[in-house]
């Protein structure tokens, strides 16, 4: 698996992560093989940056990592987690719950450090605590040799430079908004992170199902007009014989400027897929049939967190 270095930190990650939400039945009921499995698999194809947090599945992301990982050699992969989101309503970026957080991923994890750790989601509360109190606690557990790296995560691009003009990071993970349908993290961000040697991580090349040919969720919150253009562009692939999937993936991984995409699964025969289409040339000429379907649409999204986020 090609990898790529993350800002100034000195970590090579591959294109690919892996993300481990699904092992924490986020999406649908999993076994027990089905999640050992998958994370072996990811190792197996080179997808050695494993992302997770203590809100995917309420703690049962990290336990399964940690039962999988366990007689892996340390060195052989790199665990980012998060902290700071626990429940769907339920925030706490309190400088005492993130010492408590962190040891508590390190024992679910069954490691002796976090490679990363984001702040997670951080645009559903009042960010400014996230500068004076999270950060610097964060900064802490790396003094403490318990975190190499910090950084935080979200959807709004607005909440990049807000956090990282006011307090030193290592690193920024945005979703969803490096994709076929939606570049707003390049156009906006990429460059400007980049002139600021601050690692830049990218999740959800699928964007939520939306670009793929399974049945769109029904909590999905894109545009109707979003919807049916990712409809007719994966009608378009499949009269080429393609998954608009395939396309997805191997677009969002192609962006020079970002270290790693993050796609998740608890389906091993999808990630050994995934591996293989990152080795397959991209169909430049469908591509832009494409991306020529999503230019009405282009960049069109959501609003997530705090209005005063966005």
């Amino acid at each position: 698996m090609q990898t790529r270095p993350l800002g100034r930190t000195g970590l090579q990650l591959p294109i690919l992560g892996f993300g481990a939400s699904s092992l924490g039945q986020e999406f649908r009921s999993v076994t027990l093989d089905e999640a050992l499995r998958s994370v072996r698999v990811a190792l197996d194809c080179g997808l050695n940056f494993i992302d997770t947090s203590p809100f995917y599945g309420r703690g049962m992301s990290e336990v399964l990592l940690g039962m999988a990982l366990k007689g892996v050699p340390r060195e052989s992969y790199l665990l980012c987690t998060k902290l700071g989101r626990y429940d769907l309503s339920h925030f706490d970026f309190s400088a005492r719950r993130v010492a408590e957080s962190v040891d508590v991923s390190l024992h679910r994890l069954g490691v002796g450090h976090l490679d990363i750790v984001l702040c997670h989601d951080i645009e559903f509360v009042p960010m400014q605590q996230i500068v004076e109190e999270t950060l610097p606690a964060l900064r802490k557990a790396v003094d403490a040799g318990k975190v190499r790296y910090i950084g935080f995560s979200g959807y709004p691009q607005k909440i990049i430079r807000f956090i990282c003009e006011q307090v030193p990071v290592d690193c920024v993970l945005s979703y969803n908004q490096y994709t076929l349908q939606n570049t707003r993290f390049a156009d906006e961000s990429v460059p400007w992170l980049k002139e600021q040697g601050i690692g830049v991580m990218n999740a959800g090349p699928f964007s939520a199902r939306l670009l793929t040919h399974a049945p769109l969720p029904a909590w999905l919150k894109e545009p109707e007009s979003v919807k049916a253009a990712a409809r007719a562009a994966a009608a378009l692939c499949a009269s080429h014989g393609e998954d608009i999937a395939k396309l997805a993936l191997q677009f969002s991984c192609a962006h020079g400027d970002i270290a790693t995409t993050i796609a998740g699964s608890a389906n091993p025969d999808n990630i050994r897929k995934w591996s293989r289409w990152l080795s397959e040339p991209i169909d430049t000429g469908l591509m832009e049939e494409v991306r020529a379907l999503f230019a009405p649409v282009h960049n069109l999204g959501h609003v997530e967190g705090l209005i005063e986020n966005n």
